[in-house]
């Protein structure tokens, strides 16, 4: 986290946190949902603008990180902004070696498990935590896969968040709906 953001907190402790404005969809693009957007729906109904500003991108992948439930925020300062998730926190790219690395540009450390779900979509449990192979990487994962690195296991993409314990829409955990 950068240390301008560690001051702000200091400073204005008490800043309550945002929900359902930032949303990650599964290339590892971030789109920005004004409360225009959201009245049309959840993230995956209505994603909003596309973020494309370089140096915004970067900030928000240093100071992007989980909390103890799982939600997954980045920190604008003071204000915790809670990030809606397409897929899963993470998007792998897949450098020349195959070592997968976070869509935020951090390693992914250790690879224990790779996974395939029911859509044929891939996703490795690592270190770091779990994230979704993107689709231009899925052909050198089946290298890595034919030689042997990783063997996948079925799973279903509905049990992973509680499997691997990421909220998938922190705006919905916050305010659910009336029964």
């Amino acid at each position: 986290m950068d240390d301008i953001v560690k001051q702000a907190i200091a400073k204005w402790p008490n800043v309550p946190a945002c929900y359902g404005w930032l949303g990650l969809d599964a290339r590892g693009h971030w789109y920005l949902r004004d409360d225009a957007v959201q009245l049309q729906g959840g993230f995956a109904v209505a994603r909003g603008t596309r973020l494309e500003h370089a140096k915004l991108i970067e900030f928000i992948h240093r100071n992007y990180e989980a909390d103890g439930e799982g939600r997954w925020f980045f920190q604008n300062g003071p204000q915790r902004v809670y990030v809606e998730l397409e897929a899963t926190p993470l998007i792998w790219r897949l450098g020349a070696d195959g070592e997968p690395v976070a869509h935020t540009g951090r390693p992914a450390g250790r690879v224990n498990e790779c996974l395939v779900d029911e859509a044929g979509r891939v996703y490795l449990a690592c270190t770091a935590g779990l994230g979704l192979v993107h689709s231009l990487d899925v052909e050198a994962l089946a290298r890595q896969i034919d030689q042997g690195r990783w063997t996948p296991r079925e799973v279903l993409a509905a049990d992973l968040p509680g499997a691997y314990g990421f909220v998938p829409s922190p705006q919905a955990a916050a305010d659910p709906l009336p029964a």
